[in-house]
């Protein structure tokens, strides 16, 4: 796409019928709030750490996230630096078309809100069975998972449409919460000297502990840890001083949450001892309840109410995420509207200047994912949880290849930047790096779905037929309009 498309495309965002978001809405800790809730940091820890740890590359699981987040740092310094000349909540999807042309770009707004509202509907299913054994364990009420995943979804577009600084508001409260009990955990233990094995630094963190048993799995666990971080550009119309706070809200972000897992994780696997933790996660695995491995150590640091308290923060730090995403898939669509690549009436916005009418889309298609499971009788966590995360990851993935490409492409032909690092080095090294943790993972895909090889591969394949279909209904989508125009 040429500079004059580009200011082409700019002028139809500028119309006053497309409708703004509002401005000036969040400072760089608000942006922060809303992308590490996406990490729903109790979840990723409870749900990731025991498969990662029990499969994957056992002790080291940690270091799998320092190596993702080296990754996404290098990603991190071209999707910032776009940044600075792209200002969109389409943020993945404008970033690529502006630099690949409409055409490719249309075809990964397709991708981004499959992975997101994949992502979403893989929470619903985990939220939905953790809120029903908790309902049913204090009140003696036993309802369906599925019954609570819908009651939240009205809830949740509820709260979106109270506009995005109240949403930050209440995502604060969830995320620091779930923070503080395992950031402490972790200190003590690491303050403590680990646990009966020492610190077992070189068990965790040297490359032959990192390359172990199935390395794609504890990096897929580690993408998705990531999963959200990209927030920081889709929120940058409505962000104070965006030039600014996107790129430190980014690189805060990047460097809290990967900071975060791998002490974490390390500290978890410290307190069983490296040589134990393997056995101690397939245990847990096997019982059913894989979140044993993560509330024990915990709950003997600190004492038994760990052990009420955390499956309450556990379902809070779902229902954070929820909201996150369900934020995120709708000004993707509000986007797409304003582009005139979806239909306009996505555009509407309600007295708080939110995205109404895409959260309703965004919410219906989250029912249309969920409820084909419930009404299956399927298990939402093995099946729903299991087989929408491992798509998304794989979705995001592509997303992250392809916009590193485009920062390249981009910047060799505007010359907008004289910063080679920027525009040419690092976005070269993260597209390799990506398209090395995209081969990790589908060699380790079958394992990471728990499914079978046939269901993997159309699980695998589901991402790039989105994108040609997305690609062909732009292109439908534009040859009409251009003959309506005739």
């Amino acid at each position: 796409m040429d500079s004059q498309a580009v200011a082409s495309q700019r002028s139809v965002r500028d119309e006053p019928t497309a409708g703004t978001l509002k401005p000036n809405a969040l400072g760089v800790l608000g942006i922060l709030f809303l992308v590490l809730s996406a990490q729903a940091p109790l979840t990723g820890i409870a749900g990731a750490v025991p498969i990662s740890v029990g499969i994957g590359n056992g002790p080291g699981t940690a270091g799998a996230y320092v190596l993702v987040g080296v990754v996404t740092l290098l990603f991190s310094v071209g999707f910032v630096t776009m940044g600075r000349h792209v200002v969109d909540a389409g943020a993945f999807y404008t970033y690529i078309g502006t630099g690949l042309g409409r055409t490719t770009g249309a075809g990964s707004a397709g991708v981004a809100l499959f992975a997101y509202c994949a992502i979403q509907a893989a929470m619903y299913g985990l939220y939905g069975s953790i809120v029903s054994g908790l309902v049913d364990a204090h009140t003696g009420l036993n309802l369906p998972w599925w019954v609570w995943s819908l009651a939240t979804m009205a809830v949740v577009q509820i709260l979106g449409a109270t506009g995005i600084d109240m949403g930050a508001k209440l995502l604060a409260v969830f995320v620091l919460a779930e923070f503080s009990i395992l950031l402490a955990f972790s200190v003590v233990t690491l303050f403590k000297g680990g646990g009966p094995q020492g610190l077992g630094f070189t068990e965790t963190f040297a490359p032959s502990a990192v390359t172990q048993g199935a390395p794609g799995v504890a990096v897929m666990f580690a993408v998705a840890s990531m999963f959200g971080f990209e927030a920081t550009a889709i929120y940058g119309e409505e962000a104070r001083e965006p030039k600014k706070t996107v790129p430190r809200a980014t690189y805060l972000a990047v460097v809290v949450v990967v900071g975060f897992f791998a002490l974490t994780s390390w500290m978890l696997v410290a307190a069983y001892g490296p040589s134990k933790a393997v056995a101690a996660a397939g245990k847990a695995l096997a019982s059913g309840d894989s979140t044993a491995f993560v509330f024990a150590p915990i709950a003997a640091q600190f004492g038994g109410w760990v052990n009420d308290v955390l499956p309450v923060l556990l379902a809070t730090s779902l229902f954070a995420g929820l909201l996150t995403f369900h934020n995120s898939a709708n000004r993707y669509l509000f986007s797409l509207g304003r582009d005139g690549l979806l239909p306009r009436r996505l555009c509407t916005l309600n007295s708080r200047h939110a995205p109404w009418a895409a959260g309703c889309v965004q919410t219906l298609v989250a029912v249309a994912l969920v409820v084909p499971f419930a009404l299956a009788g399927k298990d939402p966590v093995l099946t729903l949880f299991s087989w929408f995360s491992g798509v998304a990851v794989l979705a995001m993935m592509l997303l992250y290849l392809l916009t590193s490409v485009s920062v390249v492409v981009f910047f060799r032909r505007e010359r907008l930047e004289v910063r080679l690092w920027n525009t040419l080095i690092a976005p070269i090294l993260a597209t390799i790096a990506v398209a090395g943790a995209v081969w990790l993972i589908l060699a380790n895909f079958t394992t990471l779905i728990g499914g079978d090889s046939d269901t993997a591969l159309w699980l695998a394949l589901s991402v790039p037929l989105v994108m040609a279909l997305s690609i062909v209904t732009a292109r439908l989508s534009r040859r009409g309009a251009s003959t309506a125009d005739g």
